[in-house]
Formats: C-alpha cells, sequence, structure tokens
C-alpha cells in the first residue's frame, strides 16, 4: 500500500518555497511524488501543472524535459507526458568479463556513484578468501551505485592495499573501477567466480537502496581474478526489480558452473555463475 505523499507544492496559487530555480522545485517536487505511487492513474497535464503549482508553462516544460532526461516520464510529438515504466538493468551472462557501470549507460542511463567508504583497513575474513594474511592491509570502497537518479545497487570492494593503494585518490563518482585497476595499477580482471542468490535486505539497506517493501534483492558475492590470482573480493546488493541476468544457452546447457565454489557461505540450492559483474 502507498503511503500518500504531502507536497509542499503550490495549493490555490501559493508559491513552492524551496531552495534553486522554480522549475527545478517543481521537478523535485514531481520525482517525489511519482516515486510515492501518485500519478498511477495518469500524469496530468501541462496546464494542470502550471495551475498546480502556480508556474508558467515555461516552468512546467523545463521540468518535465529533466524528468523525461533520467526516464521518470515517457512524451511522443503532440501526445501529453505519461510515467514512463521503471528501466530494467539487462545483463547478458555469456561467459564474458561484464560490466554492470556498462550495461547501465547502455539501458540510456547515466550510472553515477556515491562514494560511502574508501579506506584501508583489516578483515581477516576477507584476506582468507584473497589467499592473503589476516591482517593485509586492504583497500576498502564502498558505494551506493544509482542508474539514473535512483539506487541500484550497494557494491562493497576489497583488494591488497600492496597495489591497490593508488585507487584511494580516484573519483569514483563517475568511472569504472576495472578501468582505474588497469590504468592504474596495472592490473586487469581476467575472470573469477560469482555466487548470486536472492536475499531481504536488512532495514538498514532498504532504506538505503529505496528498496520497496514487497521487493527482494539480488547479493552478488565475487572472487575476481588476474590469470588465476585472487585479487577482489566484492559483495554486492541489487534492486531486483531493476536489474535481471539472463543466459545463453546451447544444446550442451547454460553457461552456469554449478560445481565451482566461491569462499563464502552456500546456501542450500544456490548456483554459482561463471564470470564477474563490474
Amino acid at each position: 500500500m502507498k503511503v500518500p505523499y504531502r507536497s509542499p507544492r503550490a495549493v490555490d496559487g501559493r508559491a513552492l518555497t524551496g531552495v534553486g530555480p522554480l522549475w527545478r522545485q517543481v521537478r523535485e517536487d514531481l520525482q517525489a511524488r511519482l516515486l510515492a505511487g501518485q500519478f498511477h492513474d495518469g500524469f496530468p497535464g501541462e496546464h494542470a501543472l502550471a495551475q498546480e503549482y502556480a508556474a508558467s508553462r515555461h516552468t512546467i516544460r523545463e521540468a518535465l524535459r529533466s524528468l523525461r532526461s533520467d526516464g521518470l516520464v515517457t512524451a511522443a510529438r503532440g501526445r501529453a507526458s505519461t510515467v514512463a515504466e521503471p528501466t530494467v538493468i539487462q545483463q547478458q551472462m555469456g561467459g564474458a568479463l561484464y560490466s554492470l557501470f556498462a550495461s547501465v549507460e547502455a539501458a540510456g542511463l547515466t550510472q553515477r556513484s556515491i562514494v560511502r567508504r574508501l579506506d584501508v583497513r583489516a578483515d581477516g575474513v576477507v584476506a582468507t578468501r584473497l589467499g592473503l594474511e589476516e591482517s593485509t592491509p586492504l583497500v576498502h570502497l564502498e558505494r551506493l551505485r544509482l542508474a539514473g537518479d535512483e539506487p541500484l545497487a550497494v557494491d562493497r570492494i576489497y583488494l591488497a592495499a600492496s597495489w591497490a593503494a593508488p585507487l584511494l585518490e580516484v573519483d569514483f563518482t563517475h568511472t569504472s573501477l576495472y578501468e582505474q585497476m588497469h590504468r592504474l595499477c596495472g592490473v586487469r580482471l581476467t575472470g573469477g567466480q560469482e555466487l548470486i542468490r536472492a536475499v531481504v535486505p536488512t532495514a538498514g539497506e532498504a532504506r538505503l537502496l529505496q528498496n520497496p517493501p514487497e521487493v527482494a534483492a539480488l547479493a552478488l558475492d565475487r572472487l575476481g581474478c588476474s590469470d588465476g590470482v585472487p585479487v577482489e573480493w566484492r559483495h554486492t546488493l541489487v534492486r531486483a526489480d531493476r536489474f535481471s541476468l539472463t543466459a545463453q544457452f546451447t544444446p550442451a546447457g547454460y553457461h552456469f558452473d554449478p560445481g565451482a565454489g566461491v569462499t563464502a557461505p552456500r546456501p542450500p540450492g544456490s548456483t554459482h555463475i561463471a564470470g564477474t559483474v563490474a
């Protein structure tokens, strides 16, 4: 059940009282109403919005243009705007190295990250998974990844500080980790093993991802390798309503490797996927 959203929008000619250009205030308010499900039965036209927000048609058009550019509403020439269906990021499972960064951009959305932590720390469990001594310093990167303006995934990544220290100076707002690993550290991921399973996110994770309570998430635990040597341990939590995985198959079977092992607890019935998600 959707919780009614109480908007600061104009009522009876009262103007918005937010910060920034009026079109941006209107855009942000409309986005909040969209996320609250207020326009399930139809999106209002420019004239109705201009009256509701006590704003000019030009202001409304600018707000709608921004919403269209982020894929939240759609409009064809001569037709009113409509609420867009959520863009689902599809990732092909073909056995080759693939990139979530590239998949988001290929879907026509801007991939952006909010870095929550980027530091050096010790983690005995992760170090062991990487074949290192438990006290080995590790570069730790945690980032919230967005597709357009909406949260898509939370990454928690560990790399040996002995070679990954240059990454501490990188701005990961809009860049691929693997590109930076290769450019700054000379390390290129060539394969690995990945465990993908459905999970119920914690309350904190659900808030961070803005995950609807009725939607599960996909957890991806990855051991990334360079020429057979473990170099990366990553735990990624992805909104299951925004992301899907597809597989190629032949008479010989699917591109899955149920016998491969990832150094992590293995839930009953889980399947290990050959490959990596960047």
